[in-house]
């Protein structure tokens, strides 16, 4: 028996989709699962995250900076992680995504100058620092803004 084996027992489990409060012979009649009485119980029940009153936790904290509505998440990759591709080899977003060195491109991807490149590549992101595009030039590579 293995973990990825296990299964709860048959007509143990039942499903959600069961009609509430439609007399006792359904199993859910009567209370219709609210039990007796009490705030819950009673049609009009609270919000989530109202505290009976009391300054509720998302008001007790403090307030802390803020979001700058024009910022862009931009993923940074060092030159030298382009050196598992092939010569001659055309660099996109896409094929940065299937050889796993991106995961979410969010708002771009920046190539940035740091370590050694060995391969002549025509790349093509969003943005590039001055030095990797020294050193994508220097091998007679592209560095092609999109």
């Amino acid at each position: 028996m293995n973990l990825s084996e296990l299964r709860p027992a048959a007509g143990s489990k039942h499903s959600d989709n069961f009609r509430k409060g439609r007399g006792h012979g359904s199993g859910n009649g009567k209370t219709a699962g609210k039990g007796h009485k009490g705030q819950k119980a009673r049609s009009g029940a609270p919000r989530p995250g109202f505290e009976g009153g009391q300054m509720p936790l998302y008001r007790r904290l403090p307030k802390r900076g803020f979001t700058n509505r024009n910022s862009k998440d931009i993923v940074g990759i060092n030159v030298d992680v382009l050196n598992r591709f092939d010569d001659n080899a055309v660099v996109t977003i896409d094929t940065l995504i299937e050889t796993g060195i991106v995961k979410n491109p969010k708002d771009g991807v920046k190539i940035l100058g740091n370590g050694e490149l060995t391969k002549k590549l025509e790349v093509k992101v969003n943005a590039f620092s001055a030095s990797a595009v020294e050193k994508i030039e220097a091998l007679g590579g592209k560095a092609e803004v999109i």
